[in-house]
């Protein structure tokens, strides 16, 4: 980076990795530090995670992006510059930046304390830069106060991992004992963690002959762990999906028990096939997960003061993204994937 001082004037650069076109790889590129809005914090980043729906964005799964962009929404960083509206934090914070980045605050949705289904959002990484690059822009409404005695690489999983594995098990009857996992990546190791203390029973279903993933499962929080072809031992109370296949879907209504509930925690799938109205019957539920709330935000982070939750992360420099990009694309590494400043 050049010419960088703690006054961050206009015109000066920072490194990025940039999608100047979707099915294209990221583009490392020297492009100028952010300038903010009244609203906004600018943030040097200090970790980015990365995430399945930045695979989605950057593959064209996801549709329309803001192009050029900077992806990346699982953002850990110090705020270094305030907008004259902002109120909420100082110089020298530390902040999340999650998925939802900004809400109209004035749509039907979000006046019924549902923002995560506005009807003109903002997404970072998606619709607006995110936090694959050195600084980024942040409104400062829809940033977390993080701890600043926490490990950077660690707390950034759970911006969009951790919020979005919360939000589905959140999902669940508080009663449900048995619960199904279906994909056991950066979400599924942060939420079985915290099921297990809670007293759950986890069942994870991997690829077929993904024997490290199972292992993996059985390491963070699964007490069984098989191909996603095989039928858990016992009925389940419930089933979370986070992989992107839609026939795990009936798969998971055969697994579970009447009135269970399947709960799809991502943001693309491929089509469902078509099954049996029997597999539904007998008030079984299938639902899905849309964003998250702030609430959620507060939630989760509030749950997780006290109790140790082991992150497995796989840590990488900004100018290798592409190779943590396809090794998560061809399913080849387990747990969290972050690019550390």
């Amino acid at each position: 980076m050049k010419n960088i001082d703690k006054t961050i004037s206009k015109n000066e650069t920072m490194d990025a990795m940039i999608l100047y076109q979707q099915s294209t790889p990221l583009v490392f590129t020297e492009t100028n530090i952010p300038e903010i809005n009244d609203e906004q914090v600018l943030v040097k980043v200090e970790a980015c995670g990365l995430c399945r729906t930045d695979l989605h964005i950057i593959d064209g799964e996801l549709k329309n992006p803001k192009l050029p962009l900077i992806p990346g929404h699982q953002i850990v960083g110090k705020v270094v510059k305030t907008g004259k509206n902002v109120r909420n934090l100082n110089i020298s914070d530390r902040v999340g930046i999650p998925w939802l980045g900004h809400t109209d605050g004035s749509c039907k949705f979000c006046l019924k304390g549902l923002e995560n289904l506005c009807d003109n959002p903002i997404f970072t990484g998606y619709t607006m830069d995110g936090g694959f690059a050195e600084y980024t822009a942040g409104y400062s409404d829809f940033c977390f106060k993080l701890p600043q005695n926490k490990d950077a690489k660690s707390l950034a999983p759970l911006l969009c991992a951790g919020l979005i594995g919360y939000r589905s098990y959140s999902m669940i009857d508080k009663d449900a004992e048995n619960i199904g996992i279906y994909g056991f990546g950066s979400s599924a190791h942060i939420i079985s963690q915290i099921a297990s203390l809670e007293g759950k029973k986890i069942y994870a279903f991997t690829s077929p002959g993904d024997v490290e993933a199972q292992k993996f499962a059985l390491k963070y929080g699964a007490i069984w762990a098989n191909d996603s072809t095989q039928n858990p031992p016992i009925k389940l109370d419930a089933a979370i999906i986070f992989a992107p296949a839609g026939k795990l879907v009936i798969s998971a209504l055969k697994n579970i028990e009447k009135g269970g509930i399947v709960v799809c925690g991502g943001i693309h799938m491929s089509d469902i096939p078509s099954f049996s109205y029997k597999d539904l019957w007998e008030e079984r539920k299938l639902v899905s997960v849309a964003n998250l709330t702030r609430k959620d935000g507060f939630e989760f982070f509030k749950k997780i003061e006290n109790i140790n939750i082991e992150i497995k992360v796989n840590e990488f420099e900004l100018k290798d993204l592409n190779i943590a990009i396809n090794l998560l694309r061809d399913g080849k590494i387990t747990g969290s994937q972050v690019v550390v400043f």
